[in-house]
């Protein structure tokens, strides 16, 4: 599979001739309910099909369309899909994302590609991580609100306590002692060192090394906000020895294995939604006062002519909302349009394409929290 993350930044979905052709199809891991998906995935492919041909020569769409029907009868492919996935294509490229959020079906021709369900993908605002953790070993899940997964933990995280202390743990060690007078001497037993305080040694140094590998290979490089999930006593414990700014104060007081993966979802979205509402709110905080000094708009043409200048640094956009039109990447111009013609893509994601590609940030934000009634608010580097 291809990085999304990668394709962004190189540009990718901003510089194609049309018709640019985007398909969303919400998928499922697990038979029997994946065995439908690729009928629904070649039903979207015969609505492109005839969407094409409306302004397209039949040798053309059908040249278009051969990828999606070899990926359609790709068996294989569909028995290891995900909750959702996206395909994007044009003249000379395709593209094939499994995603880990369900997405509503879509198939549509147009200038420009559709691209926020893949933003949303993508975006680290009301996403978090959780550790699963207790005496012994180590869980590890990604996830915001709606979508919760288990992942293998980053090279370099130790998964159990014999991976983080090898042989160097403090197990107490047993030797003999005898009593008594000559001949009469009773062999008695007696441990050296509490076999509990032993392990709680032991606990605590697995702990810390989990806090430092977790921070160092998770939480720094993703800035998200780590959920501890764990029994009440670990808790104290790793919160004791733990340096992670990112531990929400928050947490699950229960391990992972003890729950279903909703409940936990659930749990986790209650411990992080604080977190995620205000962050929201700092957004559109910051907008306001960019715009107040003349370095925010919220006009999509003033925003455009900007991103063509590279001085746009965070694009807010309203999760739900399409505005017909396009962009001329090269001078910021905006032609507004009807998206029931094929050379009309949204103007929303050619803005957002552009802005990924000049190393700027994106966030889809609900319609309740945008700061703006436009679809789109920008925050101007300079």
């Amino acid at each position: 599979m291809y990085s999304l993350a990668d394709d962004f930044r190189a540009g990718l979905f901003t510089a194609h001739e049309p018709p640019c052709l985007s398909m969303y199809l919400p998928t499922h891991r697990h038979a029997p309910e994946n065995r439908q998906d690729p009928i629904r995935f070649r039903n979207l492919v015969k609505q492109l099909d005839a969407s094409l041909r409306r302004a397209y020569p039949g040798s053309e769409v059908k040249a278009l369309l051969r990828p999606f029907e070899e990926l359609a009868g790709d068996r294989p492919f569909w028995e290891h899909t995900l909750d959702g996935l996206a395909v994007l294509a044009a003249d000379g490229l395709f593209r094939v994302y499994l995603l880990r959020r369900s997405v509503p079906e879509l198939a549509v021709a147009a200038a420009s590609f559709h691209v926020k369900p893949l933003l949303r993908e993508l975006q680290p605002v009301g996403g978090y991580q959780i550790l699963g953790l207790n005496r012994r070993e180590v869980e590890f899940f990604e996830g915001d609100r709606d979508v919760l997964h288990e992942v293998e933990p980053a090279k370099g995280v130790p998964r159990t306590i014999a991976d983080a202390l090898g042989s160097e743990t403090a197990e107490p060690h047993l030797t003999v002692a005898s009593y008594g007078g000559a001949g009469g001497a009773s062999a008695m037993r007696h441990g050296h060192g509490d076999r509990k305080q032993a392990v709680d040694t032991d606990t605590e140094r697995f702990f810390r090394a989990v806090d430092q590998a977790v921070l160092e290979h998770h939480s720094q490089p993703s800035g998200l906000p780590l959920i501890l999930a764990a029994l009440p006593e670990h808790h104290d414990v790793f919160r004791r020895v733990s340096r992670n700014p990112f531990l929400l104060p928050d947490g699950i007081p229960m391990h992972p294995d003890d729950l279903a993966l909703d409940t936990l979802r659930e749990r986790a979205w209650q411990a992080a939604e604080a977190r995620y509402v205000a962050r929201l709110a700092a957004l559109a905080g910051e907008f306001r006062e960019a715009a107040s000094k003349g370095l925010g708009a919220d006009d999509p043409a003033r925003i455009a002519e900007a991103v063509s200048q590279g001085r746009v640094g965070t694009l807010l956009l309203e999760a739900e909302r399409t505005v017909p039109g396009s962009i001329d990447a090269a001078t910021g111009a905006v032609a507004f349009g009807d998206l029931d013609d094929p050379e009309v893509g949204d103007l929303l994601d050619d803005l957002a394409g552009h802005v990924l590609a000049k190393g700027g940030e994106v966030i889809v934000m609900p319609a309740a929290s945008m700061p703006s009634a436009t679809g789109a608010a920008a925050i101007f580097r300079f």
